[in-house]
């Protein structure tokens, strides 16, 4: 009796175009020794350009390409049902130009976004009002007051966003990265139910 092979199948992988995707590829192999080793070079789809940018492995295909090669294998599948392969070139490196006239934008956006809100609360007279209880007295731009105030907001969005450049304070995501991880999430899920081709010829047939 041969021993059972396992497979972890990834949710989604990145490749360049007309790449060769292999099962180590998709996801991690382990069980029988004298099968892993050509299980994990196994060929399982080749990247054409009528692919376009995304690619579904579905278990099923795996299944079935295994089990045409090696009929005596017991496979267990474990994790996702669906790899999501999204093809792409190779990243070049944005030029300096670009990234000034992002992080100017965004600058500006940012501080619009904080003069207009600290606008509608009347943020001012607030502070010259706390500037007045602690002191008896009246003035126009409570300096003590507003310079620290600016930099614990600067202060505080470095730590909520938990980054200052490529630095990171601790292990812990930041809310972008959580949102951004539940947007990826979402769109994989997606895209393996709609552009899964088996299941597509299954319905035509």
């Amino acid at each position: 009796m041969v021993a059972p092979v396992y497979i972890r199948i990834k949710q989604s992988i990145y490749v360049e175009p007309l790449a060769e995707i292999r099962l180590k590829d998709i996801g991690m192999v382990t069980g029988s020794k004298q099968h892993v080793s050509s299980l994990k070079e196994m060929v399982l789809h080749h990247v054409k350009k009528e692919d376009r940018n995304i690619v579904v492995i579905d278990s099923y295909m795996i299944i079935e390409q295994i089990l045409h090669k090696f009929p005596e294998l017991e496979i267990e599948l474990i994790g996702p049902n669906q790899c999501v392969v999204h093809v792409e070139n190779r990243k070049k490196n944005p030029s300096p130009l670009l990234i000034s006239a992002i992080w100017i934008l965004l600058f500006i956006g940012a501080a619009m976004a904080i003069m207009n809100f600290h606008y509608d609360v009347s943020m001012q007279s607030v502070q010259q009002k706390l500037h007045f209880m602690l002191t008896g007295k009246e003035t126009e731009h409570p300096l003590w007051i507003q310079v620290p105030y600016s930099v614990g907001l600067g202060i505080g969005m470095i730590l909520f966003f938990n980054h200052w450049f490529q630095k990171r304070f601790n292990e812990e995501p930041s809310p972008m990265e959580v949102e951004i991880f539940n947007y990826q999430e979402d769109l994989d899920h997606y895209v393996a139910i709609k552009e899964n081709k088996v299941e597509k010829q299954d319905v035509d047939n």
